[in-house]
């Protein structure tokens, strides 16, 4: 329940502080259209909450698995499902050689697991099922709603972004010489609002994948698997971008591993805490559920 209630109020901070960012960015691009704006982002709110889940699945071309074409992996999900005690949520799948996967729905009952043809190819059974339980983990402590909110509202706030650099470059040399400085703070803005809706959903999506990681790991029963697989997935993903992702950048967040790579500064706004931390910490729940066994992964 404390988790629930901690995760409401995430989900409104969240609404809040994009809704804001879409509203600076749309008085920025025309301050006399103000109230627009703020009808625009209260629909979008509304549509976030309903709809974030089929938005989020077109942006990134999944398609449904037909009932009885991947029974092995059905029998998985179903099993795993019963082990959380959550509703079998429905299964996705993107043409994609990326190995990857990502849940979404606004709880429960509206759950949704998708994977890409890659990571069926990348992963062993039992890896595969360290990474369905990640996910269902996912579902059950019901941060997928804010990570696919997030997710929309960011696309959003970019997409505007974008429009307001692209009017002040072609549309805005008047009112420069007019107002003084107004492309230059238009163009300023644009470049800041990205970057703003990115540490928003970098604040939640860190400490939501280890989370998953732990209770996905207890659903599992086995710690070692799905940090085997993370293993395989930052290595399968630095080698093979997710095309998908390269169209729609800030769906990034939801996926297991990250589908963008970079060092340096740009590490600095990853969604996703680091492979080899999120494997430390997998490894030390195993030695505390088997002190004897004396296993240890080698990522």
């Amino acid at each position: 329940m404390k988790s629930t209630v901690i995760n409401q109020l995430k989900t409104i901070g969240l609404l809040g502080g994009l809704t804001a960012l879409l509203v600076v960015i749309g008085g920025a691009l025309a301050p006399g259209m103000l109230w627009l704006f703020l009808v625009l982002a209260a629909a979008l709110n509304l549509g976030s909450y309903f709809f974030s889940d089929r938005i989020v699945l077109a942006m990134n071309r999944a398609h449904p698995v037909a009932p009885g074409s991947d029974p092995a992996l059905e029998r998985m999900v179903a099993e795993l499902a019963a082990r959380a005690e959550i509703p079998v949520p429905r299964l996705y799948v993107i043409d994609d050689p990326a190995p990857n996967a990502f849940a979404t729905g606004r709880n429960p009952r509206h759950g949704v697991v998708a994977v890409t043809t890659g990571i069926r190819r990348l992963l062993s059974e039992r890896e595969l099922r360290g990474v369905i339980a990640h996910e269902l983990a996912h579902i059950h402590n019901r941060d997928i709603l804010i990570a696919s909110i997030a997710a929309m509202l960011a696309s959003v706030v970019s997409f505007v972004a974008t429009a307001v650099q692209w009017g002040a470059m072609f549309g805005g040399s008047r009112d420069d010489r007019e107002g003084g400085g107004g492309v230059l703070g238009a163009l300023a803005l644009a470049i800041v609002a990205p970057i703003a809706a990115t540490i928003i959903q970098l604040a939640i999506s860190r400490s939501r994948e280890y989370g998953a990681d732990a209770y996905g790991a207890r659903i599992s029963g086995d710690p070692l698997a799905l940090a085997s697989a993370l293993a395989k997935l930052e290595r399968g993903n630095a080698r093979i971008p997710l095309h998908t992702v390269g169209d729609s950048p800030a769906t990034a967040s939801l996926f297991i591993c990250a589908p963008l790579s970079g060092g340096g500064v740009a590490s600095w706004f990853s969604t996703h805490p680091p492979i080899p931390e999120r494997i430390r910490r997998l490894e030390a729940m195993a030695d505390d559920l088997a002190p004897r066994r004396g296993r240890r992964f080698a990522a």
